[in-house]
């Protein structure tokens, strides 16, 4: 989206939330004269804390900077839904908001697709990279994620952390470097989330790969590719795997892995007879 357009979208966005609200709302008199529907943009200022003039060039979409306290102020000032918010600060270009902290839940449906797609390992994430669903397949792949506390059940921390990961990888170096620079963009867009830095600070103290690689920096961009993957039940299992935007919730993915020939299919039969049969 080009500058121009985007402050002109969030100028028309501040005024239609802005016409939106009764002054009764805010706790402010209607007024025997009000000519304009809603709020006055000099009541909007007032309320939180700019001035008339920045807050009439914002709505003129001049091309101003926006802190994000002044966002804010602004969304609590609005009445901003959750949704709203978000959508305040991806028109400012600013980084997204701290979000309430909601339970971890994924939804029936959602849960019921993930073990649908059995035999083909799939897992739900989320901004974090917290393993928050997932299948008998992948469990089966991974190995051992129902053992785990649920802290411990997250993408990067099981990359980093757990030995095994190093030889269920056949190039586990460009593999964790590749997920982390994706975990890296991930993190920028949530700046203030105390799970995500939670789960930085733990791996830097626990894991010298991690914080030698974290220190370089690497950011990239997700994209649909292939992970070599060497199972001692298995045997060699090569799987393409995509990953999925749950609408319902933005701050959850679905992680598929397929098959990249028949003969990786029948890998992943092997695996899932191996795992029923340990399971009788």
């Amino acid at each position: 989206m080009g500058g121009m357009t985007q402050r002109t979208q969030l100028a028309g966005f501040l005024r239609s939330r802005r016409e939106a609200l009764s002054p009764q709302t805010v706790g402010l008199e209607p007024g025997a004269r009000r000519r304009t529907p809603g709020l006055r943009r000099e009541e909007v200022a007032q309320l939180s804390g700019v001035s008339i003039t920045w807050y009439t060039w914002l709505e003129q979409g001049r091309d101003i900077t926006v802190s994000r306290q002044v966002l804010e102020s602004l969304a609590r000032t609005l009445r901003l839904t959750q949704a709203e918010r978000r959508h305040l600060f991806v028109l400012a270009g600013a980084a997204l908001p701290t979000e309430s902290p909601r339970p971890v839940t994924v939804s029936p449906t959602l849960r019921a697709l993930v073990d649908t797609l059995d035999p083909n390992p799939a897992h739900v994430i989320n901004s974090c990279w917290d393993l928050i669903a997932y299948n008998r397949a992948y469990e089966g792949l991974v190995g051992g994620l129902d053992n785990l506390p649920t802290e411990e059940r997250n993408s990067i921390w099981l990359l980093f952390t757990r030995p095994a990961m190093r030889t269920l990888l056949v190039d586990w170096q460009r593999e964790a470097r590749e997920i982390l620079g994706q975990f890296r963009a991930s993190a920028a867009q949530h700046p203030d989330d105390p799970r995500t830095n939670a789960v930085i600070q733990a791996l830097l103290s626990a894991s010298p790969a991690f914080t030698a690689m974290w220190s370089q920096h690497p950011v990239q961009a997700f994209a649909p590719a292939m992970k070599q993957f060497s199972h001692p039940g298995a045997g060699r299992v090569d799987l393409n795997y995509i990953k999925l935007a749950v609408a319902e919730d933005v701050q959850q993915h679905l992680v598929v892995f397929l098959p990249a020939t028949p003969e990786d299919a029948r890998g992943l039969r092997r695996l899932a007879d191996e795992r029923d049969h340990a399971s009788t």
